[in-house]
């Protein structure tokens, strides 16, 4: 079943079928949001340049510092390219680190998902780059003093100071790889994968001393030595600060404690804190947070779960609250079920960009189902909008699945958005985010919003539902930056 709620019919029964579909010129109105949307567009080709920039100023001093002179032997040759190779490999992972810092600058700009998207893609040209590195290195030194490339590896573990320090990285980046195969990953559990990629911090530990100790590649005075040190001390900094200080300050500041645990449906509970100081936490829409709970059992597990309400701040001195709400979804979030009031809390964040910081028009468009749907309930209630620039669509397969459905009704009668309830089964062929109901009446996106292309539109559900949602906001002519979706990855 289709239901539809309008401004002009807020107080009245929703009809049963949606408007058929019909053209919408853009408003005349100034986008108040353009100007927002042009800041995040410059930082994030700003991010894009440095990104290339930095493997190419690792080369180019390098080079400056007299590199081009080693090729004018086989053995040369093949040293130099080796060393290539681990400069530019070892440039990639320290980018890596910096994307997977969740520093705000980063975050704020492209996403916290797509932070990690580039940084797990990065993950195995540094990697084959750092093996081509000491393959190569092998092969020249080898072929410098007539050895076999394994004997050469021998005589460097053995003779050369911390080299051994190389070898060990080398093998803790080949772990990290192969552990991040999706066939890999999927049969280990999250804790045992979240515990091998630790592992990226101490090879990269391992891997720094061999660079300035070994040779004359990094020698006092040359730029090269300074290019690297602030890099790896700047990464250092970025890690210890964004992952480790200020988690620490947030969870002191708001004090977080449960307050109770409350049952939606029968697979769906929210959980009730207080805190102090909230106020700095209202405004993050549907942007998330990293749960820590603290008590025996729980607090080995950080839950990555957004906002199902903005923060109600307290009183001068007196505790706010805030909620999220949680499916079950396997056993880590099923046994959040029976946390007990007063559990202390740990927090990290906010992350991500599903968020008014991503707004660049004046329209909104939200589409959620299942637990997805928490997200859009805070972003409704916080976003600006004027009535009538805003449409909501909800996707369950029965009413029972619209999770905190009146709640979202009584917001949408509040700010006068349109809201449509899209139940059933769903479609088996074209539009398969949509029932199946729906599509055999020739019922599309657009017949809901027909406005959609200038409008900024948020998507959250099910991985395999939000492609789909996804696919058909695209070829409605949606700009790749008013389209506004988010994973909540680690």
């Amino acid at each position: 079943m289709t239901s539809l709620l309008t401004p002009r019919a807020a107080a009245e029964e929703p009809a049963q079928e949606p408007p058929s579909p019909a053209p919408r010129t853009a408003p005349a109105a100034v986008e108040r949001f353009n100007p927002q949307a042009r800041r995040r567009l410059a930082r994030r080709d700003v991010l894009g340049v440095l990104a290339w920039l930095s493997p190419v100023a690792a080369v180019a001093l390098w080079l400056a510092d007299g590199g081009a002179t080693g090729f004018t032997t086989l053995a040369g040759a093949a040293t130099n390219l080796g060393i290539v190779a681990g400069l530019v490999g070892m440039d990639l992972v320290l980018l890596m680190l910096l994307l997977a810092a969740r520093i705000p600058f980063i975050g704020n700009t492209i996403g916290h998902d797509r932070a990690l998207e580039v940084h797990k893609k990065l993950g195995k040209p540094a990697s084959y780059l750092l093996l081509a590195h000491g393959l190569l290195i092998a092969v020249g030194y080898g072929m410098a003093e007539g050895l076999d490339p394994i004997s050469e590896s021998v005589s460097l573990w053995v003779n050369v100071p911390d080299m051994w320090l190389a070898f060990v990285a080398m093998a803790l980046f080949i772990a990290v790889v192969v552990t991040s195969l999706v066939a890999v990953r999927r049969k280990f559990p999250y804790e045992f994968w979240y515990a091998i990629h630790l592992l990226t911090y101490a090879a990269v530990a391992t891997a720094i001393p061999h660079q300035f100790s070994v040779g004359g590649l990094f020698a006092e005075g040359t730029w090269q030595r300074w290019y690297w040190m602030v890099f790896c001390i700047a990464t250092g900094v970025a890690l210890a600060s964004y992952r480790v200080v200020q988690p620490i300050i947030a969870t002191f500041r708001h004090q977080l404690t449960v307050s109770r645990v409350v049952r939606v449906a029968p697979d769906v509970f929210s959980i009730e804190m207080s805190g102090l100081h909230l106020e700095r936490l209202s405004g993050s829409g549907g942007r998330f947070f990293f749960w820590r709970f603290l008590a025996p059992g729980y607090w080995r597990e950080a839950h990555p779960f957004s906002l199902s309400a903005e923060p109600v701040p307290g009183a001068p001195g007196q505790a706010g609250k805030l909620r999220v709400t949680v499916r079950n979804l396997g056993d880590g979030s099923a046994k959040l079920a029976r946390l007990r009031p007063g559990t202390k809390v740990a927090i990290e964040g906010p992350y991500g960009m599903f968020s008014t910081a991503a707004r660049a028009r004046n329209h909104v468009v939200m589409i959620g189902a299942g637990i997805g749907i928490t997200p859009l309930r805070s972003l409704l209630e916080s976003t600006p909008f004027k009535p009538g620039n805003a449409t909501v669509l909800l996707r369950g397969h029965d009413a029972s699945e619209l999770f905190l459905g009146q709640e979202i009704m009584a917001l949408c009668q509040a700010r006068g958005v349109t809201l449509f309830h899209l139940t059933g089964p769903r479609s088996a062929g074209n539009h398969r985010w949509l029932p199946q109901s729906a599509v055999q009446s020739g019922f599309n996106l657009t017949s809901y919003a027909p406005g959609i292309a200038n409008a900024d539109v948020y998507v959250c559900g099910p991985a395999a539902w939000s492609e789909a949602v996804i696919r058909d906001v695209t070829a409605a002519g949606v700009p790749a930056e008013q389209l506004h979706y988010e994973r909540f990855d680690w």
